[in-house]
């Protein structure tokens, strides 16, 4: 008997996002069998012309098009590729969230979306802390575009904090904020998603607990 299609579509936050979903994200879950597809979150509409994409800055955007995505029913999952670091205050989860571990903080998080959206097919998912976290998980590829010493950096800001997840998220230092500062000429829609996509998925997995929860659901 043919398996009957599996549809997914990935939510996500901005260019950066999107180019690491396109490259690393999409051809991976379509080893596992599922037809993806994938956007933007719609930010400003004008009066006159097209929205702008990407960038979150309250619950009321992402639910929006969350729904929207939701409204027909040919999607089987809608999940998400939105940056945990910066998440909206207002969004649900934001204001309740448990202390100490920030795996907890974050599925406290998720787990409120869901609930909220009331909605089976809705998984949401935050990269912790940012996506470009995973680009630290590949320090090493990354040095092979940009110069050892940028690798050496990023590793040692990895083994201080834990692991690539847990690499600082604050508005000084998270891991965007630190990349551009070691390395000015870094960019993030080329360099980071490239070196990502070198390291690979299962090699990601293995040094981000989250990001591997997250993927592990789509393969039940």
């Amino acid at each position: 008997m043919t398996r009957a299609l599996r549809r997914l579509h990935l939510l996500v936050e901005g260019q950066t996002e999107e180019v690491v979903a396109d490259l690393v994200i999409r051809p991976h879950l379509e080893r596992l069998g599922w037809t993806t597809s994938l956007s933007l979150v719609k930010t400003k509409r004008p009066a006159a012309g097209p929205a702008h994409k990407g960038g979150i800055t309250g619950w009321r955007q992402v639910e929006r098009d969350v729904r929207l995505l939701l409204n027909g029913t040919s999607l089987d999952v809608l999940t998400t590729l939105f940056d945990y670091c910066a998440f909206p205050d207002e969004c649900p989860g934001m204001a309740d969230r448990p202390p100490g571990d920030v795996y907890r903080r974050v599925e406290h998080v998720e787990r409120c979306l869901a609930e909220v959206v009331g909605d089976r097919r809705f998984r949401p998912n935050l990269v912790l802390h940012e996506s470009e976290a995973w680009v630290f998980a590949a320090a090493d590829e990354l040095g092979l575009l940009l110069g050892p010493e940028l690798a050496e950096r990023l590793k040692r800001d990895v083994a201080a904090a834990g692991g690539p997840e847990l690499v600082n998220d604050g508005p000084a230092t998270a891991p965007s904020k630190r990349l551009l500062a070691y390395c000015p000429t870094y960019l993030k829609t080329s360099d980071g998603p490239i070196a990502v996509e070198e390291l690979g998925v299962a090699r990601l997995r293995a040094v981000c607990p989250h990001l591997d929860a997250w993927l592990r659901t789509f393969e039940e």
